[in-house]
């Protein structure tokens, strides 16, 4: 981080403080979670085809991580990190619900069978909304949730007095076609009610937002808009796609330019392609809609005059959907993406904002991750907040004040699934530059450098074998003391039954 910093940040960490003691009313949050962006599908993170100019901006004006992380590579672990600071396996919740295998079986190719995932978000666990009520926040929800099959345990059992549009499902559902239902109304939402004909899900949620700040602004609240897109189904406002559809045609990409099908791993599944390119006119507009959505609210925050004394946070689920699902995006300079240990599938980008708290236009290189979220904010509503044994994050601003011993903290992942999108049953472990992936297949590892080696493309494993060793011993130690469950064989195990013609 100290070819990124000024010596003033450490100083002003300690004026907030000073300031955070002597305010009458506690900041407002705001947390903005996107759903299945990549890292690089911001402007600000290199993409040149997409358009997020607000989201730059927040950058410009706030503080943007190059090394933010999921704790999950697919989406309802990650939510219940958000909510409770804990790693997935300490929720219980490990995959996406149902998940693949929701029925206790596997396919032929697949070698394991994992045991079951919980398919809720336990009402025992604490939610930082809940922390929020109890300390005198109102709170609201606006989005996706998918953090349980059943009404109990939605967002308005969680911790969240006001709740549009969060349920069960993880993406929009009942669409007839491009312009009717899904993304556009009728929604087919218990928890949203239609609007008007030709309505758009992201454009609806975010006046569901708005107006909550418009009622709220006199009071400090927690909101967390938990925004549908980017995920499937791929529909967006037609005018922005015809205006990527110019812009693709200008790349002039040739169709065996875009998609990759080269991999082992490919063979069995038709859809499992890597893209090559950023060029998916469709994926496109839903960007520039997300963006042009998220500049409404920060122009809000202006309006009411509450911009001062609040603090947003902006980041994403799991890395962008690259090899599977029609693959709309590509992660690089990252290997691989959604459904995947590698980092295209964990790396997301993450920004934070905080007027004359945070330096404006700081780039930072600290390994930060979706459970950091809850302690952040914690200690940000309340400075007496003393983070609880079970809580797995830590304070993104004590990260940062602590610097450069936090550069080389030891981040875990464990996905013992089988993704959607060609990724296999593995954990993994982060220290320093070197990060390890174990494969639970055949308990082979994978160790990668990537300070030098950050497309995940050596595998440095054998002629690094004491760091390799040290790492896959640490990693089965956090492993164990979690209780983690791993997964059993599939007796049906048959490689060659399923591989494609």
């Amino acid at each position: 981080m100290s070819k990124y910093l000024v010596a003033s940040f450490c100083l002003l960490l300690i004026c907030f403080t000073l300031n955070a003691q002597s305010k009458n009313q506690p900041p407002n949050i705001i947390v903005i979670l996107a759903d299945d962006l990549g890292w690089a599908d911001l402007g600000s993170y290199g993409s040149s085809f997409y358009e997020t100019p607000n989201l730059d901006k927040l950058a410009t004006k706030g503080i943007r991580f190059t090394k933010g992380y999921s704790t999950s590579p697919v989406c309802s672990p990650t939510r219940a990190s958000i909510l409770t600071g804990k790693y997935p396996v300490n929720t219980g919740v490990t995959d996406w619900i149902r998940g693949r295998q929701e029925d206790g079986k596997a396919k032929l190719f697949e070698k394991l069978i994992a045991q079951p995932t919980a398919y809720q978000l336990a009402l025992e666990e604490t939610t930082i909304s809940e922390l929020a009520l109890l300390n005198g926040y109102k709170t609201f929800f606006a989005g996706k949730w998918h953090l349980g099959e059943e009404e109990k345990y939605w967002p308005d059992y969680h911790g969240f007095q006001t709740n549009k549009g969060g349920w069960s499902k993880g993406s929009p559902t009942g669409r007839v076609n491009d312009s009717t239902g899904g993304f556009f109304t009728p929604y087919a939402n218990p928890k949203l009610s239609d609007g008007p004909k030709g309505e758009y899900l992201t454009d609806r949620l975010t006046k569901e937002c708005l107006d909550f700040i418009d009622n709220n602004k006199q009071s400090p609240f927690f909101l967390l808009y938990s925004l549908y897109a980017v995920h499937n189904p791929l529909q967006a406002p037609k005018a922005l796609i015809e205006k990527y559809e110019a812009k693709k045609n200008k790349l002039n990409v040739q169709n065996n330019e875009r998609f990759a099908k080269d991999e082992e791993w490919m063979k069995y599944e038709n859809g499992w392609r890597r893209r090559l390119v950023q060029d998916n006119p469709v994926y496109a507009a839903m960007i520039e809609n997300m963006d042009t959505n998220i500049g409404k609210l920060l122009e809000k925050l202006i309006e009411v005059g509450i911009d001062d004394n609040t603090m947003l946070i902006f980041t994403s689920d799991n890395g962008g959907l690259s090899t599977a699902e029609g693959s709309p995006t590509v992660n690089g300079p990252f290997r691989a993406g959604k459904g995947w240990l590698y980092e295209g599938g964990i790396r997301v980008p993450l920004i934070m904002y905080w007027k004359g708290r945070i330096v404006s236009g700081t780039v930072s290189d600290i390994p930060v991750t979706t459970a950091d979220i809850f302690p952040t904010i914690a200690w940000a509503m309340n400075e007496k907040y003393s983070k609880e044994k079970q809580i797995d994050g830590d304070d993104i601003f004590q990260l940062l004040s602590n610097e450069p011993l936090s550069n080389s903290r030891t981040l875990y992942w464990f996905y013992p699934h089988y993704s959607n999108q060609g990724g296999k049953p593995g954990a993994a472990i982060m220290a320093g530059n070197y990060k390890l992936i174990l494969n639970f297949e055949d308990d082979s590892v994978e160790l990668y450098d990537l300070l030098n080696d950050i497309a995940e493309t050596k595998n440095i494993a054998e002629t690094n074998k004491k760091t390799a060793n040290r790492l896959k011993r640490n990693l089965l130690n956090w492993i164990r003391k979690t209780g983690a469950k791993m997964p059993n064989k599939n007796p049906a195990f048959d490689l060659s039954a399923n591989s494609l013609p």
